[in-house]
Formats: structure tokens, sequence, C-alpha cells
């Protein structure tokens, strides 16, 4: 078995993809236009998983995201400097954690909230996240 992606749903592609490529680096990998709604696969050159972003053409209203969904995680290699540049730039990074279990270190992380209202986990690379 091997996971390959995420979908999320997104009222405005623009403000999405510009979001995704300031914040994480994801570029535009494969695109796929339909009458009523386009597919668009972001990656980068660090993993093979990609998020799918599906755009319903014509939609004006915002998703209701409810209370099943939890997050998305990305894992970065020095998350001082990205929640620095991304609090810099006006994105509202929550602020840093770290979480310890039986004493030791598990995590450290922050979340941030894309425009459509999904939540992010990023997390240090090290311990637990390889």
């Amino acid at each position: 078995m091997k996971l390959i992606h995420s979908m999320i749903r997104v009222r405005d592609e623009a403000r999405s993809l510009a979001f995704y490529a300031e914040a994480f680096g994801l570029m535009v990998k494969d695109r796929y236009d339909f009458a009523d709604f386009s597919l668009i696969y972001l990656a980068n050159s660090e993993s093979a998983f990609e998020l799918e972003l599906t755009v319903n053409k014509g939609r004006e209203t915002n998703y209701v995201i409810g209370d099943g969904y939890g997050h998305l995680a990305i894992l970065v290699e020095d998350i001082d400097h990205l929640h620095g540049r991304l609090s810099a730039n006006s994105f509202g990074p929550t602020p840093l954690k770290s979480l310890d279990h039986e004493g030791r270190p598990l995590a450290r992380f922050f979340f941030l909230t894309d425009p459509d209202g999904y939540r992010i986990e990023v997390l240090q690379r090290g311990g637990r996240f390889q």
C-alpha cells in the first residue's frame, strides 16, 4: 500500500494556489479541467504525496468543513524559520508548542489555517517525525 494524496475542496483557486505555494512551496504538478470542476495536484520535490485541490466551478459559498475533519500535517527542517516567515507575512500561525510523552520530546509544532478553513499542522523534523 502507498498513500498518494489527500483531497480538499477549495472555493477560490487562485487564493488557494498562492497560499500553498507561498506557505509551503507546493506547486502544481498536474491539472485536469472538466466542465463542472477542476482537479489540481500540488507537490514538492521532497515527497511523492500530493495535495489534490478540487475546485467546483460556479461555487459561491464557502464549504462547511464539519466536525470530523482533523488536519493535514507537513514536516519541516526549520520550524522556527518557517513560523517567523509566516508570522511576518500575516499568515497567522498559532504559537509554537512542544509536546512531551513520558518525559521525552514527542513533537514541536504549530497550526496554520488555509483560506478555506482547513487546519494544517506544521511539525519540526525529528523524534517520531522523520
